[in-house]
């Protein structure tokens, strides 16, 4: 018998005999996975590059986000987090790209619960009462037939015990992929992009969370933030929270 199977729970056997067939591997480095390991092998679950950004009220990611932010009376000041650091040299980029472009729904939900952990266990988010996703245009969720925001969006929901609002904003142009823009370029390429639904009675809110998979320069979501801000006044927080971050 593989020594694999060795001592483990009918489960755990069961999952390791269908590694022998169909292995999974590693997110991050493609190592094949040991039975009790899920996603991401021993060693770069160890080294996740988090953030820890969650208990911060002021950090680098929030900072940037809020200068963003243009406001003509008060804004409050926006919370932001992401689980962990996003390096284009780091193989820990794949984690959101697995969601993005390989439909690796499990994985994506695994660090989206993870990212709900964190923030469920700070104080600061203990008041968010709707999770808003990023919204795709319709062409571009027809074409992949899922909006990974929005799959974030509901397991940080289900931590948080709050309920999400998937439609209450729609991005009602089609806009360019943001991955090759320049920091000047994403802004333009997103300004103006989003608006709020027609309804009848919006929800009553005292704290928003938005939520995306990677945080770059902050365009798109400072775009998302300008379109909620059409129906919510200062007395509403709206916050941010990512998969990765870029630039720290």
């Amino acid at each position: 018998m593989d020594p694999r199977l060795t001592g483990l729970d009918l489960k755990t056997s069961l999952s390791a005999l269908l590694d022998l067939v169909l292995p999974r591997v590693c997110v991050v480095c493609g190592r094949a996975l040991l039975p009790r390991e899920r996603h991401l092998c021993t060693e770069c679950l160890s080294d996740l590059p988090e953030t820890r950004y969650a208990p911060l009220g002021h950090n680098p990611m929030a900072d940037r986000f809020n200068a963003r932010i243009d406001p003509e009376e008060y804004e409050p000041y926006a919370y932001a987090t992401a689980l962990f650091h996003y390096r284009a040299e780091s193989g820990y980029r794949k984690i959101p790209q697995a969601l993005k472009y390989h439909r690796n729904f499990a994985a994506g939900r695994a660090f989206a619960r993870m990212l709900g952990e964190r923030l469920s266990a700070s104080p600061l988010y203990a008041d968010v009462d709707l999770v808003v996703p990023v919204p795709l245009h319709w062409t571009r969720h027809a074409r992949r037939g899922y909006n990974q925001a929005a799959l974030i969006a509901r397991e940080v929901a289900r931590s948080l015990s709050a309920p999400r609002a998937e439609r209450l904003l729609r991005r009602c142009r089609r806009t360019r992929s943001q991955t090759r823009l320049s920091v000047a370029e994403k802004a333009v390429n997103v300004s103006g992009a989003f608006a709020l639904r027609r309804h009848r009675h919006l929800p009553a809110v005292r704290h928003i969370l938005l939520i995306d998979d990677v945080f770059t320069t902050g365009a798109t979501l400072a775009a998302c933030h300008r379109a909620l801000r059409q129906a919510y006044g200062p007395q509403v927080r709206i916050s941010v929270a990512t998969l990765a971050a870029v630039g720290e």
